[in-house]
């Protein structure tokens, strides 16, 4: 039997009807379950739990000797899945507390300008959880530190149940492991808020982490995990599902493979109506009524990686390079849309290559897709070494918004703007008309 508090991970619907008020009355926003004295996991602990876990230090110097200490714990290592226990969904099961609404102060990290909640604050709490759920899941009360380095490899989908995020509630964060391969791990996780007196479902998000050697060099192997019951079969054979597509999309990808059929009508259709009909001339292009060219919508930044923005394995944290990312990428669909607009979903954000500390990091967002009030918005970001000139890709993102009005559709000039276009149509495709 499943524990009551692991039950509300799996009824997040529920939670709209369900008040936590049990007598007197409560100030707005503030839940009952968050008040002051109560042992429950505060977000700002999550990131020490981790340090904790790992034996990393909050001094920057301290921080550099105990990550060269822990070269040593690879003999602890398992040498096959097989040498490890097998584990439970619940084994991993962590509820984590945002209390807005009870803290003005921590608020104060939260808030807009406009008196919003910071999304890409968010962000950064929920790959600090999928990190500790991991961690959660291999857990061994015989060792003193953990000898994995678990970061995190995907963010396969983060979906919105609803657009308004109030800056004066408090609110919860549940998880735990769904799935795991041998070295990889899929945690989900769900945002709910305290407002008119009971919880209400904000976001679904899925993650997927990979488990590595203690310098972070080789893969290593995580305990395997066992359903229980026809819910937890569910949920991991969605994770078995999710494996598949994803190889799915890689093998499909438009860098590798060239565009079907149905997508060179919509490449060439693009072509045509762009073509000035005054001349006869495949060079001369006119932009339609209505529109604006790819070239036009872009909004670039860079970042300098400090110390400050370090993970517990002194690479930059991937929570604060997702923060960076939406919040370019939020600036470009307000510029182009002429309105605030609202993130429906987060697909496909792919971690190649960890950033180093005391890099130059490049961000440029692409509006790569629109239909009709909606806004595809692809972030690239890269390393640039001033020394030897290099340039290497470390994230995709890829953030789909919507505008409160219809928004000029993105045309593409050349064929590798037209791959960006089909590229984008596809992950829209994917998170608004699955």
């Amino acid at each position: 039997m499943l524990s009551p508090r692991f039950l509300l991970l799996r009824s997040a619907a529920s939670l709209t009807s369900r008040s936590f008020c049990t007598g007197g009355v409560l100030k707005q926003g503030k839940a009952p379950d968050m008040a002051e004295g109560n042992p429950l996991l505060h977000v700002s602990n999550v990131r020490n739990r981790l340090r904790e876990i790992v034996g990393a230090s909050t001094n920057w110097s301290d921080h550099q000797q105990a990550m060269s200490e822990r070269m040593s714990l690879s003999n602890m290592l398992a040498k096959s899945q097989n040498d490890l226990p097998v584990k439970r969904m619940m084994d991993s099961y962590l509820e984590v507390h945002l209390p807005l609404g009870s803290e003005p102060l921590l608020r104060e990290k939260y808030l807009t300008f406009h008196n919003t909640v910071r999304f890409g604050r968010i962000l950064e709490d929920l790959d600090s959880l999928a990190v500790l759920i991991s961690y959660s899941h291999t857990y061994n009360e015989t060792l003193k530190r953990s000898p994995l380095s678990i970061v995190t490899a995907l963010v396969d989908k983060i979906d919105m149940r609803q657009h308004i995020i109030y800056p004066d509630c408090d609110i919860k964060f549940t998880g735990h492991v769904t799935w795991v391969g041998k070295t990889s791990i899929e945690a989900k996780m769900h945002m709910s808020q305290f407002h008119d007196g009971a919880y209400s479902p904000v976001l679904d998000a899925t993650f997927v982490m990979v488990a590595r050697d203690p310098e972070n060099k080789r893969a290593a192997f995580v305990n395997p995990l066992k359903p229980e019951g026809p819910e937890e079969e569910k949920l991991f054979q969605e994770g078995e599902a999710n494996k598949v597509r994803r190889v799915d999309l890689s093998t499909a990808s438009l860098l590798k493979v060239a565009p079907t059929d149905e997508e060179r009508m919509i490449v060439h259709s693009l072509f045509l109506n762009t073509l000035d009909t005054k001349t006869v001339s495949f060079r001369s292009r006119v932009l339609p009524p209505n529109s604006a060219w790819m070239e036009d919508a872009k909004v670039k930044g860079l970042e300098i990686c400090h110390p400050q923005e370090r993970n517990i394995f002194n690479r930059i944290f991937g929570g604060f390079l997702m923060r960076k990312a939406y919040e370019l990428g939020w600036a470009n669909a307000c510029s182009y849309g002429g309105c605030r607009p609202s993130l429906v979903a987060v697909d496909d954000i792919l971690f190649q290559k960890p950033v180093e500390i005391g890099s130059l990091l490049l961000l440029s967002s692409q509006v790569c897709y629109t239909q009709g009030n909606h806004i595809q918005v692809r972030v690239h970001s890269e390393v640039f070494d001033p020394l030897t000139r290099q340039h290497n890709t470390t994230n995709v993102f890829h953030f789909t918004f919507v505008s409160d009005r219809d928004v000029p559709n993105i045309i593409p000039m050349t064929y590798g703007e037209s791959m960006l276009y089909l590229d984008g149509k596809r992950h829209f495709n994917q998170t608004v008309q699955p």
